[in-house]
């Protein structure tokens, strides 16, 4: 039995050996138009932010924004909803350190939080954890338009997320008055001279039109990103057209996965996901890739995190494009459509985290990686017991074979 394994392995190590140099799936990086002022301008050395030491990493493609920073093209989410009440954010906090190791671990360079989803001791225990280097690595928080003090929230997130700068920072959402949210945009920007952000962004502002137009009038330093619900249920075709044509700001999908509304279960994404040998969910983000958006999708279990992120060794063709493209429902698709006026969005109440710094905490969330996987080979076949760089073989315990790379 182990020989005819064995024998087995080999022919698939052989085929995606031949396959790796004859075929490459790998999107390739593209700019944006270069019209914004680059973080740190107000210092002489770039300020915190300097040190940042953005790569491609497992295939996933970066892009330039409008300041010129390179940002990786797919993330995770980090929210935990069920999570959030008060009585469980230990809990929550250490569920999400797990992801952000198990993501880092699995090829991951962006993680996306928000200082609303009350787990950023856990994003920041988790990066600390992972053995990458904070430089290495996008780390995007997001603050609410309409708090009364942002200068202090700013703090608050840098605190919690044990780090010096962030790669992002997003208004939350565009609630409160238009003065409060452009009055957060100055402390934005004012960080963002400093060096302790790299990029701006806003986050649900289709949604309420005239703060969009607001910012846009007044900000001295406009948006690098803008995010938005998307998914190939809801496309949302004319937010895109705003925000990427018209302003040649980068389009960012929450809930690209969109279980609300089933799409991994549409029957175009079901027979193109049984072409592929690939999942309904890896061709929904393989969808999102190809067309210039930047998936954040998220996943508590280190199986699926590494699942989403192996979208880079097949492509979709023109026509299967089109197919998916054709199942856009516009605004009947979408999951959430979040109404926003001058009332505000809640007030942020901090949290302590009691965690100790446990140096196993890389091996014990990659062992939960191996299970899934049942075994990992390299390509001279041998089982080993960790993700090595290259390519490795997966075995999955469904018995299906992946090729995935470790860069």
């Amino acid at each position: 039995m182990k020989t005819r394994l064995f024998g087995m392995l080999a022919a698939v190590l052989l085929s995606v050996s031949a396959s790796a140099q004859s075929e490459d799936y790998a999107l390739a990086n593209f700019d944006h138009e270069v019209t914004q002022p680059a973080p740190g301008g107000n210092t002489t050395d770039g300020g915190p932010q300097a040190v940042s030491n953005i790569k491609s990493v497992a295939g996933v493609p970066l892009v330039r924004l409008n300041n010129g920073v390179m940002m990786p093209r797919f993330g995770l989410g980090t929210q935990v909803q069920s999570m959030e009440n008060a009585s469980r954010r230990q809990e929550l906090n250490e569920t999400v350190r797990g992801m952000v190791i198990a993501a880092l671990q699995s090829g991951y360079r962006h993680l996306d939080d928000a200082m609303f989803y009350y787990n950023e001791r856990g994003a920041g225990w988790g990066i600390r954890e992972s053995g990458v280097p904070r430089e290495e690595i996008w780390v995007t928080s997001k603050i609410s338009g309409n708090l009364a003090d942002a200068q202090n929230a700013f703090n608050g997130m840098l605190e919690r997320l044990q780090v010096d700068y962030l790669d992002l920072v997003y208004i939350h959402h565009p609630a409160g008055t238009l003065a409060d949210i452009l009055a957060c945009w100055r402390v934005m920007e004012k960080e963002y001279k400093a060096g302790r952000i790299r990029a701006l962004g806003i986050s649900n502002f289709d949604n309420r039109m005239e703060a969009f137009n607001y910012i846009m009038e007044n900000a001295e330093i406009k948006p690098q990103i803008a995010q938005i619900e998307c998914h190939p249920l809801a496309q949302r075709k004319d937010a895109r057209q705003l925000y990427a044509e018209n302003y040649d700001v980068q389009v960012e999908c929450w809930y690209p996965l969109n279980h609300n509304r089933n799409d991994p279960n549409n029957t175009t994404i079901q027979q193109i996901a049984q072409a592929h040998g690939k999942t309904a969910y890896q061709i929904i983000l393989r969808w999102h890739m190809q067309e210039g958006l930047c998936p954040v999708p998220g996943s508590t279990n280190p199986d699926h995190i590494l699942e989403n992120i192996s979208i880079f060794d097949f492509a979709l063709t023109d026509a299967e494009m089109e197919a998916i493209r054709a199942i856009d429902r516009g605004d009947a698709g979408r999951s959430f459509r979040l109404g926003y006026g001058n009332n505000g969005f809640g007030n942020f109440q901090d949290y302590t985290y009691n965690h100790t710094f446990t140096p196993s905490a890389i091996e014990s969330v990659q062992s939960s990686i191996n299970d899934g996987m049942s075994q990992i080979y390299t390509l001279d076949g041998r089982q080993v017991s960790t993700l090595q760089k290259g390519i490795n073989i997966t075995r999955m315990k469904n018995g299906t074979t992946k090729k995935v790379i470790m860069k």
